[in-house]
């Protein structure tokens, strides 16, 4: 038991007190923001806001450049999110809001957002040696041998958030799909990273995305008046 805590946890006996309190802090109101959208409350938005903008400057503090851009991006699209929803509740009621099917004319969007998404974290992670050089380029080497299987999983799953915080924006079902997908990949690559309170949010995230998509198909149902199976 004591040699899986210190597998899980082990790496934190050289972190900062503060960061470990942040990182415990923006997990608890990931997770918070999660199940929020599973009920389709719009304070999905102002909670995940926290969350990601506390994420933006842990990640930026471990130089994990990928995840960073996914929780900026998070925090940009929660503020059109919250606006979107707002203005598409069915009442006045928080989880009273209009759900959508992913429509044919979402398809070219969703691949310029993958396609640039991939394009703008290969860069990142191509000037990595640069960044982490103080912005200099002396004595730094470049070259996409030096990337990593981390680095590419990075680019993968930073593509699939970006895509379906998106639809999740627009209230479209399938988000939740490829949350399960991303968040699935996630899990083991925290861990791999050391980011143990972390890569437990993904499992939980995980969990909650498989119940959510079925609790919005049944919602989705209700809202036209169709038999849900």
């Amino acid at each position: 038991m004591l040699e899986l805590l210190n597998w899980l946890f082990g790496q934190y006996a050289d972190y900062p007190v503060l960061f470990i309190g942040l990182e415990i802090v923006a997990v608890i109101f990931g997770v918070a923001s999660v199940l929020l959208a599973s009920r389709l409350n719009v304070l999905v938005f102002p909670i995940g806001i926290i969350s990601t903008a506390v994420f933006v400057y842990l990640l930026w503090q471990w130089q994990l450049f990928g995840d960073m851009f996914i929780n900026a991006y998070y925090t940009a699209m929660g503020i059109y999110g919250w606006f979107n929803w707002s203005k598409n509740k069915t009442d006045g009621e928080q989880n009273n809001i209009t759900i959508e099917r992913i429509q044919a004319g979402d398809l070219p969007i969703l691949t310029l957002l993958a396609s640039v998404t991939v394009a703008f974290v290969a860069l990142v992670y191509y000037f990595r040696p640069v960044i982490n050089n103080n912005f200099s380029f002396d004595g730094a080497v470049l070259g996409m041998h030096l990337f990593t299987w981390v680095d590419y999983t990075d680019m993968l799953t930073t593509a699939l958030f970006l895509m379906a915080m998106w639809l999740m924006a627009k209230r479209k079902i399938e988000h939740w799909l490829i949350w399960i997908v991303a968040d699935t990949i996630s899990v083991p690559l925290y861990f791999y990273k050391g980011l143990t309170f972390t890569a437990l949010q993904y499992v939980v995230f995980t969990l909650i995305a498989v119940w959510a998509y079925y609790e919005w198909q049944r919602r989705y149902s209700v809202q036209f008046g169709t038999a849900y199976a």
